[in-house]
């Protein structure tokens, strides 16, 4: 029985499911290791794991793959990951709705937030909104921490397709490659995506866009590497382990001696969205969507 049914089944009681349960799963989902997720949750390995446990009887289904000593999400952990974890942060605000009214806006993002506009769109928001104040938060996940309720917006890069998120194309960027510095590729002006082909790709799978996908079947990297956020990605490429695919603003907000970035001519540019809950909208968020589309547009 698919998850979602299961969820709302007459056979499972009040209680069957807990938002320990699920506060547990994610912490293992994000964390990718027992220990680590253990000590996130200041429980002991034995007590998430008999959690975990009890959470996959009651849904009937295994959401963790533990064959490997980095545990991955099964297709049905993936799929219950994204209802996890709007639930908990939906729970999280229900049960607090006043902060809504009395904390900062806070405006997430994985790498490169608004690119070269992130500046002007502080600055613009303290100067029309001193009332509210607006922090900009470095989350590595695909919804930099949107669903998980660490933030009220977010700046995302390519599509995003979650129950529960609204979204607003701001602009698109230019990809570009990033190289190690002394690679033979870097001498070159502009490159395609066949260029990179003899190169092991790194790639970041927990906040990053890029994919194999990106490149045509025939003319595919290599080999792959990955790293788990965006410091990872530039140590590794400076260490001449591999080359990565990124937007061009990366190029201006992460620069790095030992990386070199050049133009992928071939590449599909990447679109940039502000995202939201609308479950959980913040009263200054429509205000924000309008800010960003005026530099976007100011921009173009």
């Amino acid at each position: 029985m698919p998850i979602a049914l299961r969820l709302c089944s007459a056979r499972m009681s009040r209680t069957s499911i807990e938002l320990r349960h699920l506060r547990c799963f994610l912490a293992i989902a994000e964390e990718g290791n027992l220990t680590r997720a253990a000590a996130r949750l200041h429980l002991t390995q034995p007590a998430v794991s008999r959690t975990l446990a009890a959470l996959e009887k009651q849904l009937g289904a295994r959401l963790v793959d533990r064959s490997t000593h980095h545990l991955a999400l099964t297709p049905e952990g993936r799929a219950f990951h994204e209802r996890a974890a709007a639930a908990v942060a939906a729970f999280d605000t229900a049960v607090d709705p006043d902060r809504l009214r009395h904390r900062p806006l806070r405006l997430g993002h994985a790498w490169s937030a608004f690119g070269p506009y992130t500046t002007p769109l502080l600055r613009r928001w303290q100067r029309d909104h001193p009332e509210t104040p607006l922090e900009l938060l470095r989350v590595d996940d695909r919804t930099a921490g949107l669903l998980r309720g660490e933030v009220d917006a977010a700046l995302l890069r390519g599509p995003v397709e979650i129950p529960g998120l609204a979204t607003e194309e701001l602009l698109t960027e230019d990809r570009v490659a990033a190289l190690p510095a002394d690679s033979p590729l870097a001498a070159r002006p502009a490159l395609t995506l066949a260029d990179l082909g003899a190169e092991t790709a790194i790639l970041n799978p927990v906040s990053g866009t890029t994919t194999l996908d990106l490149w045509p079947p025939h003319a595919r990297p290599r080999a792959t590497l990955t790293v788990a956020n965006t410091d990872d990605w530039l140590t590794a490429i400076a260490a001449g382990r591999g080359i990565g695919v990124s937007a061009a603003s990366t190029a201006a907000l992460h620069a790095h001696p030992g990386v070199t970035y050049r133009p992928l001519t071939d590449a599909p540019p990447l679109p940039v969205l502000l995202a939201w809950r609308d479950s959980a909208r913040h009263p200054a968020t429509g205000a924000l969507v309008d800010l960003a589309r005026r530099i976007a547009h100011e921009a173009r």
